[in-house]
């Protein structure tokens, strides 16, 4: 994507030299053009770049370059870029509850538990897919932030399987107790290394399908940990 920014500061040829470098040194900017005449900068990323991570760039606030927005919305922007990165994840999760839906549908009445143990079978099995695909990569990512993984490295190994376990046992209904009491057990360790990731700004990417799509760690994840979490502790206290 390329956008054009107002650039103010520039006096003369080094100014220029200096913003374009600046600018060039932050992660997935391709080019930069700019000019003192125009007070402009035209730049090319490979995903959108904040407004005060390019300003940080430049010198932060009180640099005598400043930088601002021309021809796009900086909120508009950042949920498409959000939207962007996230697509993969937010799909995956709208096919596992529109098709969850439908099997409700066409039932006599909604049963709120059966919906959700159908809606669980659908994600441990879809995830479980996405790790499996390639099983070496997602333990490798995995053991990068996952407290357990960290310590034992076949653990991301077994990790995936134990997914798949937990769909094939919502799917056929085995033992809903002992399924859901697994499923709070490991999504809440699960959880914890995701939050320390999260809260530390560690950069790192989000193993949760796998290597396949380039997820990084964020609050998106631990929502998806705590959903899985609230969901199985939910039907655990209805049978108990």
């Amino acid at each position: 994507m390329t956008h054009t920014y107002q650039i103010i500061g520039m006096t003369c040829g080094s100014c220029e030299a200096k913003v374009k470098s600046d600018l060039l040194s932050l992660p997935d900017v391709t080019n930069v053009e700019v000019s003192k005449e125009t007070n402009a900068g035209t730049i090319t990323m490979e995903k959108h770049i904040s407004l005060n991570a390019l300003q940080t760039a430049l010198g932060g606030e009180k640099s005598k370059y400043q930088i601002s927005t021309t021809n796009y919305s900086e909120t508009a922007e950042q949920a498409k870029s959000l939207f962007e990165t996230y697509k993969p994840i937010l799909i995956v999760f709208g096919y596992i509850t529109g098709i969850s839906l439908l099997i409700q549908l066409v039932s006599d009445t909604f049963n709120w538990m059966q919906w959700m143990n159908h809606f669980m079978a659908g994600f441990f099995l879809v995830f479980s897919f996405f790790k499996i695909l390639n099983l070496k990569g997602f333990a490798d990512s995995y053991a990068m932030y996952d407290i357990i993984a960290k310590r034992w490295s076949f653990y991301g190994y077994l990790y995936a399987f134990i997914e798949l376990g937990l769909g094939i046992a919502y799917l056929t209904g085995f033992n809903p107790i002992v399924t859901n009491s697994i499923t709070v057990i490991v999504m809440g360790v699960s959880i914890i290394g995701v939050l320390q990731s999260v809260l530390k700004n560690k950069e790192i990417k989000c193993a949760c399908l796998g290597v396949v799509f380039n997820l990084p760690m964020s609050t998106i994840t631990i929502i998806e940990d705590a959903l899985m979490i609230a969901m199985s502790a939910l039907m655990l206290f209805k049978m108990i």
